[in-house]
């Protein structure tokens, strides 16, 4: 079993309770908008660290991460892209990929908006985990950590922060 942090718009904000969580996973996903190296470098210092940029972020971050990512972990295939929309929204070059590639979970960010849901014309689960750094116009942060065992995503859970 492999416990995945999931988290999106930082926006160069990093706090301790972020880094408490981040060290409890064996994996920690960045839907892009890190905001900042600072960012990336501590939440490397926890545990491996997959991601992709956002529209934010700077030279040195996009030379660090993709714009899309996929990769597979227990079983479960992934594609993690910061601007996706969601089902029924997807881009033509998102559906695509999608397409494609036959995600079991789709991970994106950008909104600020948590929404996890079931897309049933292709079987993958979306997660957006809404947005953990101070800037924007949410007004909880948000992030989602969950467990993936032998081709399984479970054990979901959304964890809250005031702004």
């Amino acid at each position: 079993m492999t416990k995945i942090l999931l988290l999106s718009d930082t926006h160069g904000y990093m706090d301790d309770a972020i880094l408490k969580h981040a060290a409890e996973a064996d994996e920690v996903w960045h839907a892009g908008d890190f905001g900042s190296m600072e960012v990336v470098e501590k939440l490397q210092n926890t545990n491996l660290l997959r991601g992709v940029f956002g529209n934010i972020d700077g030279q040195e971050i996009r030379t660090e991460f993709p714009e899309e990512l996929f990769f597979e972990v227990e079983g479960v295939r992934v594609y993690m892209k910061h601007i996706a929309g969601y089902p029924g929204k997807y881009s033509a070059k998102v559906k695509l990929a999608i397409e494609n590639y036959k995600p079991k979970l789709v991970v994106c960010g950008h909104s600020h908006i948590l929404k996890i849901m079931h897309h049933a014309p292709t079987q993958h689960l979306h997660i957006n985990p809404g947005a953990v750094g101070k800037s924007g116009f949410h007004k909880v942060r948000t992030m989602v950590k969950f467990n993936l065992h032998k081709g399984t995503i479970c054990d979901a859970a959304v964890i809250e922060f005031n702004k």
